[in-house]
């Protein structure tokens, strides 16, 4: 059991009512797993308010409760602790009831709308390679030097977080890479975390069904940045308009990173080909099997942060030599005989998706058409369904618009919304095929030798979730199958 007021020194009380001369056993945050003398923290989230359920919390044996609001009844041994932002309260108390784990480790948050999980694979491989002991949270995976564990959100809560980092420290790992979302900043799940540096990559119109607004979106985002201490390093991405936005405002060392402007770190596409990228990285020669544009830019993040981690420049870039992409970004298969390119890619907003086939075309050596799947998630932001239905119509030879995760909606419905973007004199390039393997086995039919096939929107994703339920699905493992049939 850990003391209460060893926990609650970083924290801002209003009100205190009830002793804190006790101990505690676990912080909850859900009150369906409360336990005796568990700490119970009320958040106040986009769909359910925790305040409801603390009369539950307390019959379950919860004997502190951390709230924003007092209930008309104040019940007896029990310990309330009155703050402005439960949420806040419980990144900090999480921090200081592991022993501030972030605090042991050199750990580098990466942000932004596209390129995170590329970039945190890449900053763990690369550090690995180089033989430290590395920890990564990301959306594909968590890992604690050579253990894997599954993922499910890109930023663990605030708890699940502070539990991993406290891993990772005990394993004795120097190094951690994390991808941090908006939705973990504007939740305050990075609360009570102490970063090294902080890594933008890009932002582009995203998760608008939660932000509600771009300018939303952006001060989401910004906040990583101002809230970076003075000894962090802040690593933006200059070529995005919203670059220098994200560091008007942090107290960390500025350094910058362009494939357009001279700067700190600048790199130079000299050729980019189906065999790979061949760059020059601040005046060296470098080629890396990753390949198109955008991944020259993740490329150019990662070398740049382990610089400013004050690694070795040529055994970064020997090690980075031999780098693989992260699982569902541009991976691609070849048909034996037809020689078929078939990439998977996670890409999921109109943005991800443009610089995916933008890359393709780029890749043509001559006449080969570009088939793309795509389709869109449910229960998330309807107004980029039909951008992302334009995106794909405006660079393939021929569009199949199909299921991603419907979740609770009706996937013919979001097929509607995106087909509501395709203009008259495009229609003759679109399928609508709902079923999504049908959709894949369509465009591999339609092939032709030489030809390449985009399968975008799931990546890594190994399920499709449908009404609650996520059915095995691999898109990966349906061309494979399709491939040797």
């Amino acid at each position: 059991m850990t003391p209460l007021q060893d926990i609650l020194n970083d924290i801002s009380i209003k009100k205190i009512i009830g002793p804190t001369d006790l101990s505690i056993n676990h912080l909850v945050f859900d009150s369906r797993k409360v336990k005796a003398a568990d700490l119970f923290v009320a958040l106040k989230g986009h769909t359910l308010d925790g305040h409801q359920f603390i009369d539950k919390a307390i019959r379950s044996g919860a004997t502190v409760i951390v709230l924003e609001e007092l209930p008309a009844t104040i019940a007896e041994k029990i310990t309330y602790l009155l703050v402005d932002n439960s949420a806040e309260a419980l990144g900090q108390m999480a921090a200081a009831f592991h022993g501030h784990p972030s605090q042991q480790l050199k750990l580098v948050g990466i942000t932004g709308t596209n390129g995170k999980t590329t970039t945190a694979t890449l900053l763990f491989d690369l550090f690995t390679a180089m033989g430290y002991k590395v920890g990564l949270l990301s959306t594909v995976a968590n890992r604690i030097a050579g253990k894997t564990i599954p993922s499910t959100h890109t930023t663990p809560d605030a708890v699940g977080l502070n539990e991993l980092l406290s891993e990772m420290a005990a394993a004795g790992c120097d190094y951690a890479f994390m991808e941090v979302s908006s939705h973990a900043i504007h939740q305050r799940r990075i609360a009570g975390i102490t970063f090294t540096g902080g890594v933008f990559t890009n932002l582009t119109h995203e998760h608008l069904d939660y932000h509600g607004t771009f300018r939303d979106y952006i001060y989401a985002k910004k906040q990583f940045f101002d809230n970076l201490p003075k000894a962090a390093f802040a690593l933006t991405n200059i070529d995005d308009k919203q670059g220098e936005v994200m560091v008007q405002n942090t107290k960390a060392t500025v350094a910058r990173y362009s494939l357009r402007r001279l700067t700190d770190y600048k790199a130079r596409i000299i050729d980019n080909s189906l065999t790979g990228l061949h760059l020059e990285l601040n005046g060296v020669d470098f080629f890396s099997r990753l390949i198109g544009g955008f991944n020259a830019y993740n490329l150019l993040a990662v070398y740049a942060t382990a610089q400013l981690l004050e690694m070795d420049q040529m055994e970064t870039l020997t090690q980075m030599s031999g780098l693989h992409s992260a699982e569902g970004r541009f991976e691609y298969l070849i048909h034996p005989t037809t020689l078929v390119y078939a990439i998977v890619d996670y890409a999921h907003t109109p943005d991800a998706l443009e610089k995916v086939l933008s890359t393709l075309k780029k890749l043509r050596r001559s006449k080969e058409q570009i088939l793309t799947v795509v389709g869109c998630g449910g229960d998330r932001d309807k107004r980029k369904r039909p951008i992302m239905a334009d995106v794909a119509v405006r660079y393939s030879d021929q569009v199949i618009l199909t299921s991603d995760n419907p979740r609770t909606e009706d996937p013919e419905a979001i097929i509607r919304e995106m087909e509501a973007g395709i203009s008259a004199t495009d229609k003759n390039k679109m399928l609508s095929i709902t079923n999504r393997e049908q959709a894949i086995r369509t465009a591999c039919k339609l092939a032709q030798p030489g030809d390449f096939i985009l399968v975008a929107g799931k990546g890594h994703e190994k399920y499709q979730e449908i009404n609650g339920v996520k059915h095995p699905f691999d898109d990966q493992q349906i061309i494979k199958k399709i491939f040797a049939s």
